[in-house]
Order: C-alpha cells, then structure tokens, then sequence
C-alpha cells in the first residue's frame, strides 16, 4: 500500500466494580483516588498513541511561464486534493481532464517501469474492468473488476479484436462471433438498418478529413501552391462518392456544431480555373511542369476516412486530370505514419484527421495549428498563433468569436492542410446488447454494454492498439483500449459529450479567473494492484508528460502529443 496506515486506538477505563457487604458499590478510578475511602484497584494504563505522520504531497512547478506551456504548477494539496494551476485563464479545463491521455495509473508503477517496458502494455487503473492478456496480432482480453469502486461491469470478460475490413467486422456481427462492431462500411448501413437482428447507432459527425501538407518541402514551401492545390480537388465528389449519410464536405476545420468552430469564411470552392491561374502565378507552365509528388496514407479505417485506398486513388486521379500533376502513392503502417506525420517528416501531401476528443473549438484549431502542433504542417504562423492564443483563454462564446473568425481566415490563407469532409459514421450491434451507444467522441464504456445470459462482450474495432499507455498515444484504438482500464479526473457522459463528475475527482472548483483549478478525489479508490489512489499519483500520472527533463518521460515513442495540444509546450523541452 502506497500510504502508511495508522490505526488510532480510543481505550475506555472502565472502573472495576467490587461488591461490598450492602449492595455491590463502584471502585474509584485513579482519577478520583483523593475522594476514595478505599484504595482503587490498579487502573489500566492507556498505550501512548503513535501520531500520524504528515502526507507528503508532491508539486512539480515551472520556474516561470516563459517556456511556452499553460501549466504553472500541479500539487497534491493534500491525500485527496489536487491543484493546477495555469499560466493564463483556461475555461476548457475539465474537459482536458476527462480526456484518456490524462489516465490516472499508480505512482509506484510509474517509477517503477521506468517510463517504458511493461507500462505499454500492461496498464493499470482504476477502471471497471482490467487488462487479462494481449494477445499481439489477435485479441486484448479484459476482465471485470470486482473492487471497481463504481457500477460494476454487465459482462465478466471483454475481448476487443480488429480488422481493417469493414465487410469482415460485419461478416462477424451478423454471424454472431462478436457484439459489436465499428465503423460500418459506407455501402453496408442500409444492410444493416434493415436486419433486425441488428441495430445501427449512427454517430454526430464530430470530426474532420484532411489533405495535409508540409511547407518546409518544395513544392508546398510556396503559399500560392498550396492556395491552387485547395482549388484544385473536387470534395464535393469525394463525399458523395465514398462517404455515408450523416457526411459533409467541411466548410471549416472544426464541425459546425462546435461553438465557434464555423466563424470566418467558407473554404475555398472548386475552381479549376483559379487553381491552375495559381500554379502559372507559382512559375510552373509546360516548359516547367509541376514536379512528381507523393501522397501518403495508413491502411486504417476511421470515421472521417471510411476507405483510404479509394480515397487516395480518387485524389491521384483528380490532381492528374486537374492540374496534370503525377502521384505516387505510399502506404504506410499505422504507427510509422502517425509518428511521421507528427513529426513532420512526410515530404508530399498526406490524409489525415481528428475525431474530437472534447466537444470546444480549441480541441481542433489548437490541436492542430497552434505552438509546437503546427510541426506536422511545417513552421507555423504568428497570426494564426495569436488568434488562438487570444480566444483560448476567454470562457463567453460571444467574446471567443472574433479571435475564430480571425485564425480560420488565416488558417484559409496559409493552407497548411485541405479541409475535405466531416465524416459520418457508425457502430453497430447485436440486436440482443443493452446499453448499446456509439460515443460521438468514440468513448464507447463497454462496462454498461451487456447481453442477458452471456459473460462475454466481444467488441471488433479497425485496427490493434499500438500500445496501451495512452499518456503517449493518439490513435483511437489505443485510447479506446486504455478507456476500459486507466480512468481520468473527469468523465464525458455516456454516448454524449457533456463532462460529468463520473471519473476519480467526486467534484471541483476553479478561481474567479480560471487559473487555478482544484479537484477533490474519491476516497477509497484502489487500483487493480491493490493499491490506494491519492493525489500524488495525479500529480506524478500528469508530471511525466508535462516536464521533458523527467527520467520516466519516455513512453512508446516521449513525443506525448495529447499534453502539448491539451496544455502547450513541454517544460524543460530541449532546445
């Protein structure tokens, strides 16, 4: 056990009792020896009673505010009670904590993994149900924790298995070897609409499909390139050809139904005309033709992408019929282009996208455009900085609004990526399941899904876990994993995106100015080692993210996105 137990002993003297000759008589205890008659028997002496010995709540601050980041401090004010406090005021702030990169896992298991080893693939929470096996290139296999201080799970075991292929994940449901399955394919809604065995929960198209581009490489290092490139291809057709219902071409980066997330201008249409007006403007012409270039993408279906090979041939076969430009494509594997993407290593265009992990303007705009989250697009822009900078700290959609309008105009100006479609898309389930529910924020909680009779729910996702210490992971699949097992501060609902007091923190409070945040854990909470929660392993669970210079700031590969597009720049990043 991580604290030390005192047990505080409370003795009661009980007085003797003595019969004497005319009825039985009480025996003074030594307290009142002056006013006996007779002398006492031999009272009992208490045993001196050992004080409890102080919590030493750990803090990790930031000499100043100067390196760039959000976080000045985060403190265990004491066994229960945590503290964060910010740089500048951050209305956004519990719907960071409820994120799953902000899991909380014991701080014994941290130091003593030493940031990497079996941290990745064996995780341990609080949550409601905990990691059996991992089965690499099969199954991950979960089982029902039965000291879950909550609701306790429906099913006794969870298995979670993958495929890439839609048509296969639907082959399984509607044979039966799994419950439930995501992103049904484009052409199989219908299908699966109409099969009463099964059930169809479409999901809020809260995302967005991207051609992305880095303007540290020729040719995209030229603005009026990239300005034709967005002209250029026709996404209205993309969507209506390789979509589902519920899709949209992105009028912005950031949904609609996101507040503030439409402020500013359309994006640009379809002109074939101004596009190719551009790249003459840019030098290019027959006698210097645009240079070969490569697009990349991962073989890996998501709500905004539900078939990247097709799409990836239709862009190739658009930009050559368009502008007369050759593409080669590349396929990479999932973890090697997310990582190369991240680090802005792709040299050509590349399809890419985000699913909201929290229902405000900053989980998109910020994520992708601001500080050191610019660098899969290249070097960033001051005034698109700026913009978001102003906006972020200002809780008032009203007074947010001007500062969105201003970084989506500049974001539509510097075409860092080609905004192309706002996904929709679904998972489906046995007709059987209770408690079925597709998250908008893909925060599916298996714990409430059950089928009467049966001990195991078996779930079919697109793609195997890269690891599952989601602090250092962003693909869903991971963080879907993770969510099971680690459980953050805060939680989302249930299918919805409001922000509840479900997660490890019974309730908080801020400041009148939003910097400083104090959050009240439950009491009595283990993790599956047995081990209790307290503040200290919030503190140390949110420290190895946050400062680059910590020894257990490793993870599966030490880039932990999430923290720098939740909080800014790292603290003691190299320089």
């Amino acid at each position: 056990m991580k604290r030390n137990l005192f047990v505080l002993l409370s003795l009661l003297v009980v007085a003797s009792m003595a019969l004497a000759a005319c009825g039985g008589t009480p025996v003074a205890t030594e307290a009142a020896t002056e006013a006996a008659t007779e002398a006492p028997a031999p009272a009992t002496e208490a045993p001196a009673t050992e004080p409890a010995a102080p919590y030493e709540g750990m803090k990790v601050e930031a000499p100043n505010c100067d390196y760039g980041g959000n976080v000045k401090s985060i403190e265990a004010v004491d066994e229960f009670t945590v503290k964060i406090t910010l740089c500048t005021p951050d209305p956004a702030v519990p719907a960071k904590v409820a994120f799953s990169s902000l899991g909380i896992q014991p701080s014994e298991y941290l130091e003593s993994t030493g940031g990497t080893g079996d941290l990745l693939e064996k995780p341990i929470g609080t949550g409601p149900y905990k990691l059996e096996s991992w089965e690499r290139g099969n199954q991950i296999v979960f089982t029902r924790n039965d000291d879950y201080w909550g609701e306790p799970a429906k099913s006794q075991t969870l298995v979670f298995r993958w495929s890439t292929e839609s048509a296969q994940r639907l082959l399984e449901l509607q044979s039966g070897t799994v419950d439930g399955m995501d992103n049904v394919g484009p052409d199989d809604f219908e299908t699966v609409s109409g099969d009463s065995n099964l059930q169809l929960l479409q999901r809020e198209a809260l995302n967005v499909m991207y051609i992305g581009m880095n303007n540290k490489f020729a040719p995209f290092d030229n603005e009026i390139v990239r300005q034709a490139f967005a002209q250029a291809i026709d996404r209205q057709r993309i969507v209506d050809n390789f979509y589902p219902p519920g899709s949209e071409v992105a009028s912005h980066f950031t949904p609609c139904s996101i507040p503030n997330g439409c402020e500013g201008e359309e994006w640009y249409a379809y002109d074939l005309d101004a596009a190719k007006a551009l790249l003459t403007e840019a030098g290019y012409s027959e006698s210097n033709p645009f240079p070969a270039i490569k697009l990349y993408y991962r073989d890996v279906v998501r709500g905004y992408l539900p078939d990247p090979g097709v799409v990836a041939q239709d862009i190739q076969a658009q930009l050559k019929a368009n502008l007369n430009v050759d593409v080669e494509i590349v396929v990479m594997e999932s973890g090697a282009f997310i990582d190369a993407a991240n680090s802005g290593e792709l040299d050509g265009l590349f399809l890419l996208g985000w699913g909201a992990d929290f229902p405000d303007v900053v989980n998109f705009l910020d994520a992708h455009f601001r500080g050191p989250a610019f660098d899969s697009f290249g070097v960033g822009f001051d005034d698109i900085n700026e913009a978001l900078a102003s906006g972020a700290q200002l809780g008032d959609p009203a007074a947010r609004a001007p500062f969105y309008e201003a970084a989506n105009n500049a974001v539509k100006l510097h075409v860092p990526m080609i905004p192309v479609a706002h996904g929709g898309n679904a998972a489906a389930y046995k007709a059987a399941v209770e408690g079925a529910h597709a998250s908008p924020l893909s925060t599916e909680i298996f714990a409430v899904m059950g089928v009467a009779g049966q001990d195991t729910f078996v779930w079919m996702q697109n793609a195997e876990p890269i690891s599952l210490y989601c602090a250092d992971e962003t693909d869903g699949e991971s963080l879907r994993a993770c969510e099971q097992v680690t459980e953050p501060l805060l939680s989302y609902e249930i299918g919805g995106t409001a922000v509840e007091t479900g997660g490890l923190a019974e309730s908080y409070e801020s400041n009148a100015d939003l910097t400083e945040w104090t959050f009240h854990l439950r009491q009595g909470v283990s993790f599956h080692d047995g081990s209790s929660l307290d503040a200290n392993d919030v503190v140390l669970s949110y420290a190895v993210q946050w400062d680059a210079a910590h020894p257990l700031h490793k993870g599966n590969t030490g880039a932990f996105e999430y923290w720098t597009y939740l909080f800014g720049n790292f603290m003691n990043a190299p320089q």
